[in-house]
């Protein structure tokens, strides 16, 4: 009895141990799978001039090199051009994506807004009077859409000119643009419209940057001549104020900046229009800025637009419906 007793244990103890061993290797195969399910892919929204036909798609998977979709996505239905300019895409804490844009090159008031889950089907068009209130404006152009988490709510910035109202360089009256915003947390709601960015110069083209609680970054295009670049500055909120505007980091005729996270870096892309083609920097604090043009790769005919992310399961939705027009 007293062998049978020890043997008994031993037996137990393997059967413990393999059961132990067998529990951890499913564990770690639930995590695995669920860290594959669960990694996100790179989309970036665009438009193909003369901006009539809508929403060109590209993805990346390390956000360098880029493949595209095709297009269009989304016909543009708002505005008085129809046309679809500059599409700005968040992705809301719901995985709900909402996106704005430009519907009018001049003489529009508002900006197109519409929502979608897999960037296929999406919510009725909208046109956005935003600036309704104001009969004198030139435009409304390169709406950008930021989700605020602290308050969550959406706030939408973007340029117009409203002839005289503001002191000017070389610019033209009707080409002397401020930056504006409103806010929303349901998109049948939106405040007041008011000034968001008064920098003393023509600015058009920003971009909020939240790196922490009370640490934000405005990437923003001077739009004076003859300058014409990007710069950022900084603010311990995202409608600012904004401040130590620092030196241009792109070259001469850049616009429409937008930022990913890679690890520790942060990467801007914009269009460098003059050179007709796309650029990008890296930068890990917002001052010292590294040209990586060799590093990244665009489909060719991309034009300003930003970067969200999207799951697996969407990215392959998306590829079996690629647009190839």
């Amino acid at each position: 009895m007293k062998y049978g007793f020890l043997e008994q244990l031993i037996v137990m103890n393997r059967t413990v141990k393999n059961s132990l061993t067998n529990l951890a290797i499913l564990l770690f195969g639930i995590l695995a799978l669920g860290c594959q399910s669960e990694k996100e892919y790179y989309i970036f929204t665009s438009f193909r001039e003369p901006a009539d036909e809508g929403l060109y798609l590209a993805y990346s998977e390390d956000g360098y090199h880029w493949e595209s979709l095709g297009g269009p996505f989304l016909p543009p239905e708002a505005g008085k051009s129809k046309i679809m300019r500059d599409p700005s895409v968040v992705k809301g804490p719901d995985g709900t994506y909402h996106m704005v844009w430009t519907t009018d090159w001049k003489g529009g008031n508002g900006f197109g807004y519409a929502s979608t889950k897999d960037f296929i089907e999406w919510s009725d068009q909208q046109f956005i009077p935003a600036m309704s209130h104001e009969p004198e404006v030139v435009n409304v152009w390169a709406p950008e859409i930021f989700y605020d988490d602290e308050e969550e709510r959406y706030i939408i910035i973007w340029a117009s000119t409203i002839p005289f109202r503001y002191e000017k360089g070389e610019e033209e009256e009707r080409n002397n643009h401020r930056m504006y915003y409103t806010t929303t947390k349901d998109f049948e709601k939106f405040t007041p419209t008011k000034l968001f960015l008064e920098p003393g110069f023509s600015v058009i083209d920003a971009v909020i940057v939240k790196r922490k609680k009370d640490d934000y970054v405005l990437v923003l295009k001077d739009n004076t001549r003859p300058n014409r670049h990007i710069q950022v500055a900084f603010g311990e909120s995202p409608l600012g104020p904004w401040k130590n505007y620092s030196e241009p980091f792109s070259d001469f005729l850049t616009e429409g900046p937008t930022v990913l996270k890679d690890g520790d870096k942060w990467l801007i892309y914009f269009d460098s229009y003059g050179a007709k083609t796309y650029q990008a920097v890296s930068t890990t604090d917002f001052k010292t800025f590294t040209n990586i043009d060799d590093q990244i790769s665009l489909p060719e005919g991309h034009k300003h637009g930003t970067i969200s992310t999207v799951s697996r399961a969407v990215l392959d939705k998306l590829k079996a419906n690629a647009k190839t027009k």
